[in-house]
């Protein structure tokens, strides 16, 4: 553990980064290394600071104005959008081509911008995005259709596309593919089956495998397959650990948890602030630029008045800047600031001893934290992972330096792996995961045997976060008020019944139903199942608690097929006689049916009527009047259903349960206690 392991594939990379900063910075120093002294007219904050400011300001003003203006779905990391949507919820834009252009050209700027941000968490959206678009086989963002992959045009086809999607991007970004598979599993899929896993996993492979062979031919090394991932931690080689370390892992761990607990309190009341008051999109805009500007303002002032210089040629650092430090020294908070995120948390793992001081990297730690917290949940395209692990990583190093005092000339002690535990507990006290970290952090560090170690700690910090508050993603799609479903019903919830929880009155149509009538009910009516009864009488005129005998489900987008497609009974002879509707007619127009207004249906056309009994689901499931919520709920998880029909015992439809009936109840907890809660909205 004494030297840093450097990997070609991220110095190249470093250089071009470094020499960009160098043609801002240099002009307010008078050389690189080796130096020559500086006069103090020359080095002072305000010529060090007015270049990078501008440079910074443009990019991040540009992605912003991206996001807002074009496609505001692809703002922060993109992960809770994608967990709704696997989850079932249909979240608008998410996997659109535009989306997946702002996104990549935004989390871009974003890094360039210099904000305190991560690419992981939009790889895992564009990955998502490019999976959705290649089950269809066309784009009508472009209004092109390639005619292939058509029998994929469906729910439940597309999402496991997208969980692939997303797995393919944690394998790509992490050089990760089980990790992959297993952050899919655990954070994404909510539908999960045996001949999934395999797919997902092959996919994963796929994705390693082609950015491998790219970025062997990036480096001039093509064929050479050891270039596993965009990012680089260093590989950890003889790493161990004995028992005695454990308790002081538990710790750590109990730290990571109270960090991410208070970087989680501190981003939900920023975030509510902002949905109260920064809604504008030019205020969204203005808000991401006013980050940039305060990151570049808080990294140089940082620099400026630390006197944190180490000695040229003792750490493996390259390009380092003098800044004030005298000759034949550099500044460390200088060296770390002016990296990428990846390659500082890469040089607090490996970095020798001695490399910091604990002020340095505790005044690191306090603003990088506190920017961090600021710029997740920005009108901008932003990562996580990279950010928490980055903060993570530098009070891990402290404690390894105290470690170090305290348990002076201990074969155990280790600062980088004090830094990579630190960074696991962090990123795990704020988005709770457990086992698909654990894996990814194996796979990027390669270092199997420190397996054990950091699934205890990542355990334990998702423990102590959970008494506190919840993990940050599940934090945002609570405030956007998406109706997600957690992974078990809600305890306490066995004595509430269907009856209790379902919508009532309820829209139906008769088995054969007037067309008139079938229009006016979707342009008044948002719903997207109805249910199918027969019924001599209109349900809107219906007075009874029932609305007659069930005889199953049409869904709103088979209505507007059916209208487009002027599929009357009175036209009916010459209907079939032309063109008989075939099920490719309802995929073609998949997943964007048009809105009845555009159908055009004439007036003597409404006094015309349908037969819904060849184009309805007549098994569609329901549930009696006295089946348990927590049966109605995992219904919904297993089977992935928008609506679900209510029916007494003479199998009449007396309700109907959606995904927003379902998520009014929901268990709160809170310093250890746990209790059931409803949700009431009222309409004035």
């Amino acid at each position: 553990m004494g030297s840093i392991l450097s990997a070609a594939e991220d110095e190249e990379q470093e250089v071009l980064i470094r020499k960009e900063l160098d043609s801002y910075v240099q002009p307010a120093i008078s050389s690189s290394f080796p130096c020559d002294n500086v006069s103090e007219e020359e080095n002072n904050l305000d010529s060090l600071f007015l270049a990078p400011s501008c440079f910074v300001f443009v990019p991040v003003a540009i992605g912003a104005t991206l996001v807002a203006y074009l496609a505001p779905v692809a703002a922060g990391s993109g992960i809770p959008v994608i967990k709704c949507y696997l989850n079932g919820v249909k979240v608008p834009e998410v996997v659109r081509v535009k989306t997946f252009i702002v996104k990549a050209v935004g989390v871009v700027l974003s890094v360039v911008g210099g904000l305190a941000v991560g690419k992981e968490g939009p790889m895992i959206h564009c990955g998502a995005v490019i999976a959705a678009g290649i089950s269809q086989g066309k784009s009508t963002t472009f209004r092109k259709d390639l005619k292939i992959f058509y029998r994929f045009r469906e729910d439940h086809e597309k999402r496991d596309f997208v969980s692939a999607g997303a797995a393919a991007g944690v394998a790509a970004a992490f050089g990760a593919p089980v990790g992959g598979v297993l952050f899919s599993l655990e954070e994404g899929a909510s539908f999960w089956n045996q001949t999934l896993t395999w797919s997902i996993f092959f996919c994963s492979m796929i994705s390693a495998f082609t950015l491998n062979l790219v970025l062997s031919a990036y480096h001039n090394h093509p064929g050479q397959l050891s270039y596993s991932g965009l990012i680089n931690f260093g590989k950890f080689d003889n790493i161990s650990y004995s028992f005695v370390e454990l308790p002081v892992y538990v710790l750590m761990g109990t730290i990571g948890g109270l960090f991410g607990a208070l970087f989680n309190y501190l981003n939900h009341k920023l975030t509510v602030f902002r949905l109260r008051y920064l809604y504008l999109k030019w205020l969204q805009v203005t808000e991401a630029s006013l980050v940039a500007m305060m990151t570049a303002t808080v990294g140089f002032t940082m620099i400026y008045f630390s006197w944190d210089c180490q000695v040229l040629g003792s750490d493996p650092v390259e390009y380092a800047l003098q800044f004030h430090c005298e000759d034949g020294k550099y500044s460390a908070l200088g060296a770390i600031w002016f990296q990428t995120p990846e390659a500082s948390v890469k040089s607090l793992f490996h970095d020798p001893p001695g490399s910091w001081t604990l002020t340095s990297l505790g005044i690191f730690f306090l603003f990088y934290f506190l920017l961090a917290c600021w710029t997740y949940g920005l009108s901008v395209s932003s990562g996580l992972f990279i950010p928490t692990l980055l903060a993570g990583a530098a009070w891990g190093r402290i404690m390894g330096i105290c470690a170090e005092w305290l348990f002076n000339g201990q074969d155990w002690v280790c600062p980088g792996k004090f830094a990579l535990i630190g960074a696991a507990s962090m990123l795990g006290g704020v988005v709770r995961m457990t086992i698909s970290l654990t894996v990814i952090l194996i796979e990027a560090t390669g270092n199997i045997t420190f397996g054990l170690p950091l699934m205890i700690v990542l355990m334990v910090a998702k423990w102590v976060g959970d008494y506190f508050n919840e993990g940050l993603y599940d934090i945002h799609v609570q405030l956007s008020s998406v109706p997600l479903l957690a992974w078990e019903p809600p305890p306490l919830s066995n004595n509430i019944y269907a009856s209790e929880v379902m919508s009532h009155p309820v829209t139906t149509f008769c088995t054969v139903e007037k067309v008139g009538r079938i229009v006016e009910t979707l342009t008044s009516e948002p719903h997207n199942g109805f249910p199918v009864v027969d019924s001599d009488e209109p349900a809107s005129l219906s007075t009874n608690r029932t609305f007659g005998r069930f005889r199953g489900l049409i869904l709103r987008w088979q209505l507007i097929v059916l209208l487009q497609h002027k599929v009357f009974n009175e036209t009916a002879e010459r209907q079939w006689a032309n063109k008989k509707l075939t099920l490719n007619d309802f995929r073609d127009a998949y997943p964007r049916y048009p809105p009845i207004q555009r159908v055009h249906i004439s007036p003597q056309e409404k006094e015309f009527s349908i037969d819904l009994r060849p184009f309805m689901n007549p098994s569609t499931y329901a549930v009696s009047h006295t089946a348990s919520l927590p049966r109605i709920f995992r219904l919904f998880r297993a089977l992935g259903l928008r609506h679900i029909v209510v029916v007494n015992d003479q199998h009449e439809v007396i309700g109907i349960v959606t995904r927003k009936d379902l998520a009014r109840y929901r268990t709160w907890q809170h310093r250890g206690k746990m209790g059931l809660e409803e949700l009431n909205i009222y309409v004035g």
